[in-house]
């Protein structure tokens, strides 16, 4: 669109003699030198010579009225062209916009109904199905399907497809410019394997001593332990807020652990849930300390692979746990595999909208969407008359989605701010000055239709 608006607007120049008196070649040097000419407007500061007389020499006459009127035509393309692309630039522009926000709503929605329905169904399944941990395992193992969900998405939209091996390989390197070797899948997905399924073990602990919206409300803590673990490991930039909103969070999980008073369920409890938003937070610091940054089609991949670790070298412990009686199920067929693949279900599709909101939208959006997970998980709570909100647990929960939201200002929230101080500030005094001038150029015509004043003499 540049492109176009440069070339429409360039305006033929033609050279003369030396010492000719050429007013079309003197109108377009003053067009070169005007600040306020249609050349500049449109992007394109240097003249090309694009017309020129057989001779060289400048034509009187009849050529020259049709130079004249050659340039003031293409001027008036140039300027009419430019005038025409910048309602279409601003039309596009308006319509991305619009098209981020209408997903990231969605997104939202999606993000937070998933978490609520994991949550809330898990405390269902522990009616019937009382074991943490192998319903940890078999959600984690869902983890696999992830990547061909991802390839499948591929091959709708994209247009130059690729092949699934060709396509891994590109994925793969995440873990390095080689690729996926049997010592980096070893070295690099052991320890967020293990990370992985110890924070979703230590969140279902936590549901079995609070409730939905407790634990819901705690996990978002993990937010300010990645501030924590950034500034002392990553030396990200301090930030004062921040340290505001991780204090905030702090005081949040203290006012949770005593609000039914000192007992051990609720201790244990809010040990958990602070567990797993810490876990939770160093597999973030650890992921972007060792592998960095990551598109969509590499979480894809390195998230399928946790999967299939879990599946190989992590089956051995609920099959250890089941001979030692510690999650131990009978009969077989007792297993309520409806509500587990449940679980699973909403688990895989919570992952996977996280990592398409990234690219479909912006990313404060999938954190709002988690946040608001508290309060879904609170109105499911009041409906099924399962918690009573007393005021210390309702300050505590406040206070930790307000640490949360905190979290969420940008590194230049500060200087964004005051330039939009000094913004608004310019403004008016802009309005004040134009209230001046109007005010006097008003006085001034009144005094002109009065005419003259004659003081007689005394």
């Amino acid at each position: 669109m540049l492109a176009l608006k440069s070339s429409a607007s360039q305006s033929s120049v033609v050279r003369c003699k030396p010492g000719a008196n050429c007013p079309g070649a003197q109108r377009g040097i003053r067009r070169q030198l005007s600040p306020f000419s249609a050349v500049e407007d449109s992007a394109a500061p240097i003249l090309e010579l694009q017309s020129r007389s057989p001779s060289g020499f400048c034509r009187h006459g009849r050529g020259e009225r049709q130079n004249r009127s050659g340039e003031e035509g293409t001027q008036g393309h140039g300027e009419s062209a430019s005038q025409e692309s910048r309602p279409q630039t601003r039309c596009e522009s308006c319509t991305s916009t619009f098209l981020k926000i209408v997903w990231g709503f969605l997104i939202i929605l999606s993000v937070s109904s998933s978490w609520v329905g994991t949550t809330q169904i898990v405390k269902i399944t522990y009616k019937n199905f009382d074991y943490p941990f192998f319903m940890t395992w078999f959600s984690t193992n869902w983890n696999i399907m992830f990547f061909p969900v991802y390839y499948s998405g591929h091959l709708a939209t994209a247009q130059e497809k690729q092949s699934p091996i060709k396509k891994f390989r590109e994925c793969s390197r995440i873990f390095g410019e080689d690729g996926l070797t049997l010592k980096l899948f070893l070295k690099r997905t052991a320890p967020f394997s293990i990370l992985w399924t110890l924070s979703n073990y230590l969140y279902l602990l936590a549901l079995k001593k609070l409730t939905a919206t407790d634990v819901s409300a705690l996990f978002c803590c993990n937010k300010a332990f990645v501030f924590l673990l950034s500034w002392i490991v990553l030396k990200d930039r301090f930030m004062g807020v921040r340290i505001v909103a991780a204090i905030m969070a702090i005081t949040g999980i203290v006012m949770m652990a005593y609000a039914d008073g000192v007992h051990g369920d609720s201790i244990i409890g809010v040990a958990y849930a602070v567990g797993s938003a810490s876990t939770s937070a160093l597999y973030k610091v650890l992921f972007k300390m060792f592998l960095g940054s990551a598109n969509f089609g590499e979480a894809a991949h390195f998230i399928s692979t946790l999967g299939f670790f879990n599946l190989i070298f992590l089956s051995f412990t609920p099959i250890i746990l089941y001979f030692t009686k510690v999650e131990y199920w009978s009969p077989f067929s007792a297993v309520p595999w409806g509500y587990l693949c449940g679980i699973a279900g909403l688990w895989l599709a919570f992952n996977i909208l996280v990592n398409v909101g990234v690219v479909l939208t912006y990313p404060i959006l999938i954190s709002i969407g988690t946040v608001l997970s508290v309060p879904g998980n609170a109105a499911v709570d009041l409906l099924k008359r399962e918690v009573i909100f007393s005021v210390v647990r309702l300050g505590a929960t406040i206070i930790i989605c307000l640490g949360f939201l905190l979290l969420l200002l940008p590194e230049e929230w500060d200087e964004i701010t005051l330039r939009f101080i000094n913004s608004l500030k310019e403004k008016k005094s802009d309005d004040h000055v134009e209230d001046m001038a109007e005010s006097s150029v008003h006085f001034r015509s009144r005094s002109r239709a009065n005419g003259p004043v004659s003081i007689p003499l005394a």
